[in-house]
């Protein structure tokens, strides 16, 4: 029998060992030195792993991580620090069995994005045999298409920045840190590694796989998913839906050469993502409820990554690139935030549609650019809409960004300023406050100085503006009941898309979830049953 105990508040130096951090969990386990170790080995009476690792930077002149230990014994410990140590018992997550119902066709899954790929794998992994419709390309092209809309202006509208293999987060900078209370959590992070991501995901505080990794990392989960029985269909879109007396019948899809087919299917999870805008007004005609959900806008802000880390860390330069998380009430009532801070990161222009442009972040693993960037965002109310249509948030989105499209220039590249001009509104600064609602300049602007206040220098007038940003979430939420299905019997809104996720993690999760109330249903119907 093996004893698991988790080991809280374990505080080293910056240029930490593995020997002291065992040396510290004996101490606090009661157990003697040379008892613990990373791996097993004759003579240690357990092994320990990290289950997290954190910058305490509270105090500038002494900077140290702070750990916590999963450790494994043989026998149970006799005389611990109960204060930070405690015995762990049923934190597995419970296996899920097949249910009743036959399924006969399939479950087809719309897009392939976290959402999508967790959702193929985890049904794979059960023998489902997903069939998974991905719009847009499969990595290679993508990475090419995209390549030559930022070099060139030469929009794929179904192959781009959000549109193709791992969805819009393959050009971001992989974040993994999410604020939910999942058990999914460390089985989408255990995924991640095991797929080629580094170990160090699974434990640090603020995970992230980089954008250039994750692109390697996406290709060998499906390479997995189709190991285990699936199918990837890539330049393949959803085109409508067939229903019968109020259940799922049929999907029609259109792949690449234009040609239209119908796929039989009483299973649908759409795992479509934020800008499936051709997707939500289809679900919409077909009677799916719906309903309109806020969401916001705002700009990306540029600053010196040295200014980011002394102003974060003091003197200290070996710890990673820093980031930053800030917030502001502004007079007008509205939120203002950062969102999706890319240390070493990059500020990069994304379109789905022709005439059309937002931006968002990106940084690679190693986040050496040198320049820290963040959305700065103000938050967007479903009475700012101007209608009751659901997809009102969806208009509202292509309001701004074809003006971020004309007051770039008409060539997908987007309007930037300093931080000089966009606080005093002049110049090219009076370019970028036109981009965005009045009434989130205005929210944002006066949030700057407080900003200023957190991270000194946030203000400094070569500090870089663009506008703007759009796709931070869904502007609708797809309705599911408790079993996670539409009121369309058989279909699955799920993910960031139909408005059940905020990022990577929470949408692996998501689809995980939805994976496991299809097995719990029904079971595939083999040649044989049939």
């Amino acid at each position: 029998m093996k004893y698991i105990y988790r080991i809280n508040e374990i505080k080293t130096e910056i240029d930490f060992s593995v020997d002291e951090l065992a040396r510290k969990a004996e101490k606090k386990s009661g157990l003697k030195p040379g008892d613990l170790g990373p791996e097993e080995s004759p003579g240690r009476k357990g092994i320990f792993v990290i289950r997290r690792q954190s910058v305490d930077a509270r105090d500038k002149s002494h900077i140290h991580y702070v750990f916590a230990l999963d450790i494994t014994t043989d026998s149970p410990l006799r005389r611990f620090d109960r204060k930070k140590v405690r015995q762990i018992t049923g934190e597995g997550l419970p296996d899920v069995k097949p249910g009743n119902e036959k399924l006969r066709e399939r479950p087809v899954i719309a897009g392939f994005g976290p959402c999508g790929i967790f959702c193929a794998l985890r049904l794979a992994r059960a023998g489902y045999k997903p069939v998974v419709i991905e719009r847009g390309s499969a990595m290679d092209k993508r990475i090419a298409d995209v390549g030559a809309f930022h070099r060139e202006g030469c929009l794929d509208p179904e192959s781009n920045v959000l549109f193709g293999e791992g969805g819009a987060g393959t050009f971001s900078d992989g974040k993994l840190n999410s604020g939910i209370s999942d058990g999914h959590v460390r089985q989408v992070l255990e995924t991640f590694r095991d797929a080629g991501a580094d170990p160090d995901i699974t434990y640090r505080n603020k995970p992230h796989i980089g954008t250039d990794v994750l692109r390697k990392v996406v290709v060998n989960l499906r390479k997995k998913i189709i190991s285990l029985g699936g199918e990837i269909r890539f330049d393949t879109r959803l085109t409508d839906i067939v229903a019968e007396n109020g259940r799922l019948s049929a999907v029609k899809v259109q792949n690449k050469e234009g040609e239209t087919l119908e796929i039989p299917a009483t299973v649908l999870v759409l795992a479509i993502g934020h800008s499936a805008r051709d997707t939500f007004k289809m679900a919409r005609d077909r009677g799916l409820p719906m309903e309109q959900k806020p969401f916001s806008i705002g700009v990306r802000m540029e600053h010196p990554q040295e200014m980011i880390d002394r102003s974060q860390y003091g003197e200290e330069r070996r710890l990673p690139p820093a980031d930053y998380k800030l917030s502001y009430k502004a007079s007008n009532g509205r939120g203002v935030y950062s969102f999706c801070m890319c240390p070493g990161g990059q500020v990069i222009p994304c379109a789905s549609e022709p005439g059309m442009l937002c931006v968002n972040g990106m940084s690679n693993r190693k986040r050496d650019s040198g320049t820290a960037n963040s959305g700065i965002l103000c938050d967007v109310r479903t009475e700012d809409f101007g209608s009751d249509d659901v997809l009102a948030g969806v208009e509202f989105q292509r309001k701004y960004e074809r003006l971020c499209f004309q007051n770039g220039g008409g060539n997908y590249k987007p309007p930037k300023s300093t931080m000089k001009e966009f606080l005093e509104n002049t110049g090219a600064g009076s370019v970028v406050i036109n981009t965005l609602p009045e009434f989130a300049a205005d929210a944002i602007r006066e949030a700057v100085p407080f900003f200023a206040k957190k991270i000194k220098g946030y203000d400094r007038d070569d500090g870089v503006v663009t506008a703007v940003e759009t796709r931070s979430s869904s502007p609708v939420r797809i309705l599911r009941d408790k079993s996670m299905e539409s009121q369309v019997g058989g279909i699955y809104p799920a993910g960031e898309g139909a408005g059940y996720a905020g990022g990577i993690t929470s949408a692996a999760c998501d689809g995980i979830k939805v994976a496991e109330k299809i097995i719990a249903r029904y079971h595939l119907v083999t040649n044989k049953e049939a």
